[in-house]
Order: structure tokens, then sequence, then C-alpha cells
């Protein structure tokens, strides 16, 4: 698990998802804008940081909510000092 959660930090797309995500639950559909990739692209990282327990999807209607899981609060928050 912690290698899945280095790997997942080693990509500055995901860290900026992640800090994105620390502010606040958002919709999968605003994401690309915000890290200026593509729809296909930030769903593979959001399936990475997914799978290493870092974040949390909910559905709601149509729309995919994420928000940064227990463990990926603690995770960014240690990220952030260093």
């Amino acid at each position: 698990m912690k290698v899945d959660i280095l790997k997942a930090l080693a990509d500055p797309s995901r860290l900026a998802l992640l800090q994105a995500l620390r502010k606040c639950e958002l919709c999968a559909c605003v994401l690309p804008r915000l890290v200026k990739k593509t729809q296909p692209t930030v769903s593979s990282h959001l399936k990475v940081l997914h799978t290493a327990g870092l974040v949390e999807m909910r559905k709601d209607g149509a729309k995919r909510l994420y928000s940064l899981s227990p463990l990926g609060k603690k995770v960014i928050e240690q990220v952030g000092r260093w």
C-alpha cells in the first residue's frame, strides 16, 4: 500500500488533483480545467489515486464527485510539510 501511495504522489498532475480536492469535494467534470489535462487523462489519474486509497468517489445522479479520503487528508498534509 505504501508503494501505491508513493507512486500516486510521483506525478505532478495527481498532486495538483489532490491539492484541488483538499479544499472541497469536486465534480469530475471540473477537474480537467483545474489541472489543464483532458478528461480521459484526469480519469486515469483519479483511478490511480482511488486505488491508492487517497480519494473517495460518490455518485450524485450522473455526476461523479471526488473528495480526499481520510488517508488522503493525512498524506497531503504531510506532503505540504516537505
